[in-house]
């Protein structure tokens, strides 16, 4: 293999040359395990998890990272160290962010252990965070931004509140991923956030969105002005808000009132993941609160432990004692 010793000065290059032969010597000869560093971890993390729908979010967070890892050697990629950026990225956006943050280096250099890159990586604690309520609205004020929206932001409003598809697989549903005379209509695993396919059951009200996208666009259903819409958070949709009188309301937020009308109407939580394509039921029960009818029964049980304690409880104690006396 040849290399660029990176300088000019004779004297230098050979110093190099002997290191990198001592080096390679004693990994022949001594079975030492080669200095890998972090950029060399990053480059096979992304060649070998290519496949993740979130590889670009990975991609953003290594990016962040590189000014700070690039060139350090695994091995002295300590606890301290690592906590001192993170420390960086917390202050820089929250602790939310950091914990995504610290959730890929971890990953990272657990895969350098099964590559037998490292021995051990340093054991990471996440930040609190702060647990923030679900955002949903009501069926009044779902129509009141309806009405406000444009055509085609409208049509996909709606459709998300009809089958709860994230704005992702929403935008990028084809064609010959529905069909109308059975009202089913399914996401690809390559498609999906958690790699497992989606099978949709299309609603009345669904089919008649799709029907009404006939004729815009040969390949993908929602279009605006026949091409394939990607940005839906647009200047539109924030007026269409504030004109529906609704405020901290995100377009994700369509798909957590779908969850949240489903759970009030009684659907299973069970039922709710498969519908959702929610890879874990403890994401699911965020919205078990919802609907806490279904405990009425198990909260009846100890009504006659309730009722036993009698109706002087309303009365003054010095009087309880009179009548005791």
């Amino acid at each position: 293999m040849r290399q660029s010793a990176g300088t000019a000065d004779k004297t230098q290059a050979q110093e190099l040359y002997d290191n990198i032969r001592a080096q390679t010597w004693r990994q022949v000869k001594l079975g030492e395990r080669p200095t890998y560093t972090w950029d060399d971890a990053g480059v096979r993390w992304l060649d070998e998890r290519s496949y993740k729908a979130t590889i670009q979010k990975d991609m953003e967070h290594l990016t962040w990272l590189q000014p700070y890892f690039r060139g350090k050697p695994l091995i002295e990629m300590n606890r301290a160290f690592i906590m001192e950026v993170l420390e960086i990225k917390k202050k820089e956006t929250s602790p939310a962010s950091a914990n995504r943050v610290l959730a890929l280096v971890r990953a990272v250099l657990r895969m350098c252990i099964e590559w037998d890159w490292l021995d051990n990586a340093p054991k990471l604690r996440q930040y609190p965070e702060n647990k923030r309520r679900v955002r949903w609205i009501t069926t009044d004020e779902a129509t009141r931004l309806l009405r406000e929206l444009p055509d085609h932001l409208r049509d996909m409003a709606h459709f998300s509140l009809a089958t709860g598809l994230r704005q992702s697989n929403m935008s990028g549903l084809l064609w010959e991923q529905v069909d109308l005379t059975r009202k089913v209509a399914w996401i690809h695993p390559d498609q999906s956030k958690n790699r497992k396919a989606i099978g949709v059951s299309l609603t009345d009200s669904a089919v008649a969105i799709i029907r009404r996208q006939m004729g815009k666009n040969p390949t993908y259903i929602f279009t605006y002005n026949g091409q394939s819409i990607h940005q839906v958070n647009t200047k539109a949709w924030r007026n269409a808000l504030k004109r529906a009188g609704i405020s901290n309301f995100r377009w994700h937020d369509l798909r957590h009132t779908w969850a949240s009308w489903h759970v009030q109407a009684g659907t299973p939580i069970s039922r709710l993941q498969e519908m959702g394509g929610w890879e874990s039921v403890e994401m699911v029960r965020r919205y078990a609160h919802l609907a806490p009818e279904h405990l009425a029964g198990d909260s009846a049980n100890i009504e006659g432990a309730l009722s036993s304690l009698g109706t002087n409880l309303s009365q003054p104690p010095f009087l309880i004692a009179q009548k005791k006396g």
